[in-house]
């Protein structure tokens, strides 16, 4: 996947996230998740913009790890709300499972450039 197309694919994940926040119930517990999901699902995007603003390889590899955190972060809100019952887990599937393949692009990147790093 190239530059351009792992941006806007992180940014329409954003705004998922941002429409996810705005369904859950205005509880304590809605809003607190809600608040958290914002931002681990929407820093995401920024985080990988930076990365490909980086200065240096290891530059590039610290903020795609942050990139790959923050998804980390973003599903276990998604199983907190799940489990805590305020969304069905059938109308988080394809959000969640965009999440994963996210995840795995990013991990793979790290796994690429920890090998390109090793090999200079």
């Amino acid at each position: 996947m190239d530059e351009e197309s792992l941006k806007k694919r992180l940014k329409l994940f954003a705004l998922r996230i941002i429409k996810l926040s705005e369904s859950l119930p205005q509880t304590m517990t809605g809003r607190t998740l809600g608040n958290q999901i914002i931002r681990s699902g929407t820093s995401p995007g920024a985080n990988y913009r930076a990365a490909c603003l980086a200065k240096s390889d290891k530059d590039f590899l610290n903020k795609l790890k942050m990139v790959e955190e923050e998804l980390d972060e973003t599903l276990y809100w998604f199983k907190l709300i799940i489990e805590s019952g305020l969304v069905e887990k059938s109308l988080l599937k394809k959000l969640m499972a965009e999440n994963l393949e996210l995840f795995k692009i990013i991990a793979s990147s790290i796994t690429t450039m920890k090998r390109k790093m090793n090999s200079q």
